[in-house]
């Protein structure tokens, strides 16, 4: 007799995955793709740009150096040779707002809007021609000034400094900040092109000194003592040359 024949359970079907889903898992997919292109593309720009910025970097400290060593070299030839050494005339001044706005003249008014002072205690860079240095003279007994160090440069751009972007004040957290808006143009891509162009007052200083929010200082210590006064009686306004350097060690 032959043996039944046994029926096999047929298979369960799985339900089918509706056509909508699988587009949106397509979806997913070519995003989390180009995400992660994006990502090591982006990896890969910070690893070149920290490169190229140290080697600014170091490009500019050798010819600060070699700038100081210069100097030094012609100080000890005068004096070997009974002379006086006459370094090159200034082309850089910080300007620091030391007094209010309480009946001031419209000429000077305008002047410190044009410098951008609109506080007190507010500092910006300046390049020194005979247009700035007539201005300088105008609103003179309400600013002190004088001729910044590579160290002020530094300490000013790196404790203080925030840009302007859209019209708002932001701080300098990384080089990107920098390099989004003078790269392309201007060839300043990290602080230290920042630093050198403002310090040397480069080709592109405008552009660097007014993408430089002016700075806020903070009162010296002691307070401004005798403002109705020039430096050179013991006062507060006008001309410090070097000695601005440290006046901004207290105030930075």
């Amino acid at each position: 007799m032959p043996a039944p024949v046994v029926k096999k359970p047929a298979a369960k079907k799985l339900p089918a995955v509706p056509e909508s889903k699988l587009k949106f898992s397509k979806k997913q997919i070519s995003k989390r793709v180009a995400e992660s292109k994006r990502r090591l593309k982006k990896a890969a720009v910070i690893a070149l740009r920290k490169k190229e910025n140290l080697v600014r970097a170091e490009k500019y400290q050798n010819e600060y150096i070699k700038a100081e060593q210069r100097e030094i070299k012609l100080r000890r030839l005068a004096k070997k040779r009974n002379q006086f050494y006459v370094p090159a005339e200034a082309k850089l001044a910080f300007v620091v707002r030391i007094r209010g706005i309480n009946k001031v003249a419209p000429k000077v008014r305008k002047v410190l809007q044009l410098f951008r002072l609109r506080q007190i205690n507010n500092g910006v860079f300046i390049k020194l021609n005979k247009a700035t240095i007539n201005m300088l003279r105008i609103a003179e007994p309400y600013i002190t000034w004088g001729y910044p160090n590579l160290k002020s440069v530094r300490e000013l751009i790196y404790k203080r400094g925030f840009v302007k972007h859209n019209r708002q004040r932001v701080p300098i957290t990384d080089n990107f900040v920098i390099e989004r808006k003078l790269r392309q143009a201007h060839q300043i891509q990290c602080v230290e092109d920042l630093v050198h162009e403002i310090f040397t007052v480069g080709p592109n200083f405008k552009y660097a000194s007014n993408f430089l929010w002016p700075f806020k200082l903070n009162t010296p210590t002691g307070g401004w003592r005798k403002k109705a006064n020039h430096y050179v009686n013991g006062g507060d306004f006008g001309n410090r040359e070097d000695q601005i350097n440290r006046l901004l060690r207290k105030m930075v």
